[in-house]
C-alpha cells in the first residue's frame, strides 16, 4: 500500500480542510483517501435476490376495453435488485463482491444472473430451487423521449415460503467456506425467505469469530441480529421493531439508544428519507446528517442499498462510523437523482465529497 493508503487507514487525519459541523468536522482529504481504499476490498452479500424489471412505453391512446392507457413498448430491461443491489453498488465502487442467495430456473433468474455476471461478481453462492420463481418486481413507466417518464404500476412475483432443507444446507456450506476469506459481510433481508434463523445463526457468529465487519440492512425485525458492527434500517423499519412512531428529535434519539441496547450492535445508521440520516454509536453522541443532493430527486429506489454498501466499504477501509456515515450520505444523494437502482463510481463519489466541502 502507498503512503497515502497507509495514512488513510488511520482514524486520525490532518488538521487542514475540515468539513463543516454538518459533516461532523471530518477532513476532506481523509474521506477521499478512504474512497480510494475501497479498491479490492472483499464483500460478501447474503440475502434475497430480486430482478427489478423496467418496462418503458410511450402513450398511444386510451383503450377501448377499459379507461386505461395503451403503451407502445420502447424498452424492457432488468436491473439487479434486492440483495444484489448492495453487491452491485460495492462492485462499482471498486470492491471484489460475492453474492449468496436463491433465484428460480426461469427467464427472470437467467436475466438477473447474466447482469450480475456482467459486473464480474462471484456467483458460486447463487443457488436455484426447482419450482421457486425468481423474485421479480416489474415497474411500468409511461413516457417517451420528449415526455417525463412516470411509473404507473408495479407488478410483483414473490414466493416468500421457507427454502428447502437442501438449498439451506448448500447455502450454509458456502457461508462456512467463504466468510473467513472476505473483509465484510452484508446481510440484506427483503423478507422473501432467504434470511432464515439458520442463516443468521451461522453467518453472524462465523463473521464475529473471524473479526469481520458485519452490516445488516433488514426489512424485518431487527432484534434477530445480535452483536453486529452496524444496522442500517430506514425509519419505518426501526419503528416496526420498537413498536412506536418517531416524531421528533427526542423520540429519535430514544429509539436509536433503545435499538443499540436491544441488538447489542456497535452502531446504527438510521436513514430518514428527506430528513437525512442519524448515526447512533456506543459511547458517542448521535450524529444527525441532513439529506445531501444537488438537483432534483428522480427516484429513491435502492438508495438504502447504496447506503449499506458504501457504509460497509468505508468501515473495511478503516473509517470511523461517522466517516462511513458521511460517505454513505453523499453516495445516497447521488443515486436518488437517477432512475432505478443507480450506483456510483469512486470518481463520482470523490467529486461529490469535494463539492460538499466547497459548498
Amino acid at each position: 500500500m502507498t503512503a497515502v493508503g497507509t495514512w488513510c487507514s488511520s482514524p486520525v487525519g490532518v488538521a487542514k480542510g475540515l468539513f463543516t459541523a454538518v459533516t461532523n468536522g471530518l477532513d476532506r482529504e481523509r474521506l477521499l483517501c478512504l474512497v480510494r481504499d475501497f479498491a479490492g476490498k472483499r464483500i460478501l452479500v447474503v440475502g434475497d435476490l430480486v430482478a427489478d424489471e423496467y418496462i418503458i412505453g410511450a402513450p398511444l391512446r386510451v383503450s377501448r376495453e377499459a379507461p386505461v392507457l395503451i403503451l407502445g413498448q420502447r424498452a424492457h430491461y432488468t436491473v439487479p435488485g434486492g440483495a444484489t443491489n448492495p453487491g452491485v453498488n460495492a462492485r462499482t465502487l471498486g470492491a471484489e463482491v460475492s453474492i449468496c442467495g436463491v433465484i428460480g430456473d426461469d427467464a427472470s433468474g437467467a436475466r438477473l444472473h447474466q447482469r450480475l455476471a456482467d459486473y464480474h461478481i462471484a456467483l458460486d453462492g447463487v443457488f436455484s430451487e426447482a419450482g421457486r420463481p425468481t423474485t421479480t418486481k416489474s415497474r411500468i413507466f409511461a413516457g417517451d423521449s420528449q415526455l417525463v417518464r412516470q411509473q404507473i404500476v408495479r407488478v410483483d412475483v414473490i414466493d416468500d415460503s421457507e427454502l428447502s432443507d437442501d438449498i439451506k444446507e448448500q447455502m450454509l456450506a458456502y457461508l462456512r467456506a467463504t466468510i473467513p476469506t472476505v473483509d465484510a459481510l452484508i446481510l440484506s433481508d427483503y423478507e422473501t425467505g432467504v434470511i432464515s434463523p439458520e442463516i443468521i445463526e451461522t453467518a453472524i457468529p462465523l463473521a464475529q469469530d473471524a473479526g469481520k465487519v458485519i452490516v445488516v440492512d433488514a426489512h424485518g425485525d431487527l432484534d434477530r441480529f445480535q452483536g453486529v458492527t452496524a444496522l442500517t434500517p430506514n425509519q419505518p423499519e426501526a419503528e416496526a421493531t420498537i413498536g412506536r412512531r418517531i416524531h421528533d428529535r427526542a423520540s429519535l434519539d430514544a429509539a436509536g439508544k433503545e435499538l443499540l441496547e436491544r441488538t447489542n450492535a456497535q452502531g446504527l445508521l438510521l436513514t430518514r428519507g428527506s430528513e437525512g440520516m442519524s448515526l447512533f454509536e456506543r459511547g458517542q453522541a448521535p450524529v444527525h446528517l441532513p439529506v445531501y443532493y444537488h438537483g432534483e430527486v428522480v427516484d429513491p429506489t435502492g438508495a438504502g442499498d447504496t447506503v449499506a454498501a458504501t457504509f460497509t466499504l468505508a468501515l473495511t477501509a478503516g473509517a470511523t462510523q461517522a466517516e462511513a456515515a458521511t460517505l454513505a450520505n453523499v453516495a445516497a444523494g447521488l443515486v436518488i437523482q437517477r432512475l432505478g437502482n443507480a450506483t456510483n463510481t469512486p470518481e463520482e463519489l470523490m467529486a461529490a465529497v469535494r463539492a460538499q466541502m466547497e459548498d
